[in-house]
């Protein structure tokens, strides 16, 4: 918790719910994680896990359900591929590799048993997290911009301490689709939050900023989703438990913009957009790529 006045204390540690099904890719996911759906060569959680990474991250926590064992196997040193590799001469390879493995102690799993919702995966996070503020991307989110939208947030978190969450305009008609964030100035980069709802009725939406899927929370939100009810389909409701946190007087809320592009890898259509979007940005494929798409369209 930030009091006003001292520093806010450093963000260390990170967040990432995998544990829902996938049905949306069914059959795809029937055997295989939705999260390690590759988008151009890299798996989604890998994305996400670089993100926090650039932001400065230490330590990563997944939060996990059946069928997720290859999510931790992705996570750990592959001896015999690193072995087949190195005999190969396939330096470059193996590099890569090494450069994506957090360090030992770095990585913690623990199982949701029961899909009860984003807050109840969130607080089965509790006791690795620990005292602490903390940082949660959603994997299927992929947030594309030219910065990292987490390491954006953390500067906004040094800055105002507290709770953040990032935010991006959506169409007034679509507003109704979306967790919404009201605010004191909808034009700036950072400003304090002054309401959240969770998919608002039509036409009484308190502005067009939906949440994205990148938060920095205080440690005081696990008591409350301790208590949480559940909420919009008999699911602990991660929103429920923010709008309690911010009803406290020590606990603001400030919504970051997010100014770049925002890729939906839980729909067929976002995880198909993300990977045109990515390989565009490959110097290795781009040219390649878009003309190979010229053929297609």
């Amino acid at each position: 918790m930030s009091v006003s006045g001292s520093k806010p204390r450093k963000i260390r540690t990170a967040v990432f719910p995998v544990a829902g099904l996938g049905t949306r890719f069914l059959p795809a996911t029937k055997a295989m994680p939705k999260e390690m759906l590759t988008v151009v060569d890299r798996p989604v959680i890998q994305h996400a896990v670089d993100e926090a990474r650039a932001a400065g991250i230490e330590f990563f926590i997944f939060v996990t359900g059946r069928n997720k064992g290859v999510i931790e196997d992705h996570f750990d040193s592959q001896f015999e591929l690193e072995n087949t590799l190195e005999t190969r001469g396939k330096k470059s390879e193996l590099e890569a590799l090494n450069r994506d493995l957090p360090q030992a102690g770095q990585a913690a799993f623990t199982r949701q048993q029961s899909p009860l919702g984003l807050g109840h995966a969130v607080w089965c996070a509790r006791e690795l997290v620990g005292d602490a503020p903390f940082a949660l991307l959603l994997p299927d989110m992929l947030h594309q911009g030219r910065e990292p939208c987490l390491a954006e947030m953390i500067r906004a978190y040094e800055e105002h301490g507290g709770n953040h969450v990032a935010v991006k305009p959506v169409p007034d008609d679509q507003a109704h689709l979306y967790g919404i964030c009201g605010v004191t100035d909808a034009k700036a980069k950072v400003s304090a939050i002054t309401q959240m709802i969770e998919k608002p009725p039509r036409g009484t939406a308190p502005s067009n900023l939906h949440i994205t899927g990148r938060y920095i929370l205080q440690p005081e939100i696990f008591a409350l989703l301790a208590e949480q009810e559940r909420g919009a389909g008999g699911e602990i409701q991660l929103t429920d438990a923010m709008i309690k946190l911010a009803a406290k007087k020590d606990q603001p809320f400030h919504a970051v913009r997010f100014d770049g592009e925002i890729y939906d890898c839980g729909s067929k259509i976002g995880w198909l957009t993300a990977n045109v979007a990515y390989a565009l940005q490959r110097p290795d494929l781009a040219a390649e790529f878009k003309a190979e798409l010229k053929k297609l369209v």
